[in-house]
């Protein structure tokens, strides 16, 4: 199943059904849109250079790189020496997890395409195959490009911010914690984890900490 504008509607009045907490969010703020992202090569890049910076940096970083060549695809980017990529805002570990996603992808042993059928469990094995594709960075993408609807990032430090103020926890809750409190939320997690980015990005005291 994937998630559309219409079944996101239906999800997130689910969610906030079960759990006052999250209905609050609809009380302080309007619901979020339902953003996506394009299935390929250049969206995987983009969630990479997402890792561990501000979501605003990765996207400057991004955009430097279209500019740089378009369409992004892994021969392409395997065209652009180190300068480059670094004038682009890319770190060495991002240089060599990029490149080694575009060998992965041009040598055959990732067919991102044949992942929009897989299951959950089997399109996330196959993601964190590749170095430098972690579970977060795995799951970011089935979330928002795979469009799937259960899909929970515990790792996520926004998620474990906003979550630590909707619920007014003493401390910030462990990705463990964070995928204890998510089962209430079944089978729509990956929608509660919107609301939550939703909350974190546009509700009071937020704290613009990077989202991994």
């Amino acid at each position: 199943m994937r998630l559309t504008p219409k079944t996101f509607s239906v999800a997130i009045q689910s969610v906030c059904d079960c759990d006052p907490d999250l209905a609050h969010i609809l009380t302080i703020l309007k619901p979020p849109t339902f953003w996506t992202r394009k299935p390929g090569f250049a969206s995987l890049i983009h969630i990479i250079l997402e890792q561990q910076v501000s979501l605003a940096s990765a996207r400057a970083s991004f955009d430097r790189l279209l500019a740089a060549v378009s369409p992004l695809t892994p021969d392409r980017f395997l065209e652009l020496d180190e300068a480059r990529l670094r004038s682009c805002g890319f770190s060495q570990q991002k240089i060599a997890y990029g490149r080694n996603l575009a060998y992965t992808i041009v040598d055959g042993h990732l067919n991102l395409s044949t992942l929009n059928t897989s299951d959950d469990q089997t399109a996330r094995s196959e993601l964190v195959k590749v170095k430098g594709i972690g579970p977060w960075t795995a799951n970011i993408y089935l979330m928002t490009v795979l469009r799937r609807p259960d899909i929970w990032p515990a790792e996520d430090l926004a998620l474990a911010v906003a979550t630590q103020q909707l619920k007014r926890l003493k401390t910030r809750p462990t990705p463990q914690e964070l995928d204890n409190l998510s089962l209430a939320w079944k089978p729509w997690r990956a929608v509660a984890a919107r609301l939550l980015w939703h909350y974190y990005l546009n509700g009071p005291k937020n704290s613009k900490e990077s989202t991994k």
